[in-house]
């Protein structure tokens, strides 16, 4: 197969051979936590109630219509309240279905919910610049720790932008979700990681529209340093490793 071929592959649908294979959740092998654990000790910031108020453009039409990769940040500070409600339109817990899998604002393949997301944070009203976990079932921000430069590491890990090089670090937030690929992989084995890349596009499109509907603009980031950035994050680089990021800030007039 040539690199192409290889790769086109990936992009298939693998039911045939998948519905052969006796997957770890058949095996009766235990189903891997869907959420990251983490000490009770830790720092944690309540998040505002999610609230209607927040949003100043409503229409879905118009939110659609208008969304744009936006690359130039004013210095206006999102609001805590802003954020709240961005993490709760990607990763937000709505609701539980009767065998105990959550539901989320979000779709995803099988409830599997692989994704966790992690901040960097540099504008927001009240909160201190450094590194942060969402925690959807808490609804609560978790505090890791500072970062010196933060805005210098931005710019580092989002590498040489093809469009606009450096915007990343004008942003007020970059968001970076991380994938815990067992999740998945103990209901879907080989299918997973298709799922997986599919559940992320679902994550930012929400991103997208959610920051359009408060006046603020998102721009997806695939190119980044991955050694880098999961060394920042201090995950390991196989079993949870950054999937995708994002940059959010307040429109430049």
């Amino acid at each position: 197969m040539t690199r192409y071929e290889q790769q086109r592959a990936f992009l298939k649908s693998n039911f045939h051979e998948f519905k052969h294979i006796k997957t770890d959740k058949i095996k009766g092998l235990p189903q891997p936590p869907v959420v990251k654990p983490f000490d009770p000790e830790s720092r944690l910031i309540d998040l505002p109630k999610v609230s209607r108020e927040v949003v100043g453009h409503a229409d879905i039409y118009d939110c659609i219509d208008q969304r744009r990769s936006t690359r130039f940040y004013s210095a206006e500070a999102l609001s805590l309240d802003e954020l709240s409600y961005l993490l709760w339109a990607t990763q937000g817990i709505t609701g539980m279905s009767k065998n105990g899998l959550t539901l989320r604002t979000v779709p995803c393949s099988g409830a599997t919910h692989t994704f966790e997301t992690y901040l960097l944070i540099m504008r927001v009203e009240g909160v201190d610049q450094g590194i942060y976990r969402y925690l959807p079932a808490e609804h609560k921000l978790l505090f890791m720790f500072e970062l010196d430069q933060l805005e210098q590491k931005v710019d580092a890990i989002t590498l040489d932008q093809p469009f606009v090089p450096n915007f990343a670090k004008k942003a007020s937030v970059m968001f970076a979700w991380s994938t815990t690929p067992y999740r998945s992989e103990w209901k879907y084995d080989i299918s997973a990681h298709k799922k997986i890349l599919i559940d992320a596009g679902h994550v930012c499109q929400n991103l997208y529209l959610a920051s359009e509907s408060i006046g603020a603009g998102a721009c997806a980031v695939g190119i980044y340093d991955q050694k880098l950035i999961d060394e920042i994050l201090e995950l390991d680089g196989e079993e949870e490793f950054v999937i995708y990021m994002g940059a959010v800030g307040k429109k430049r007039e």
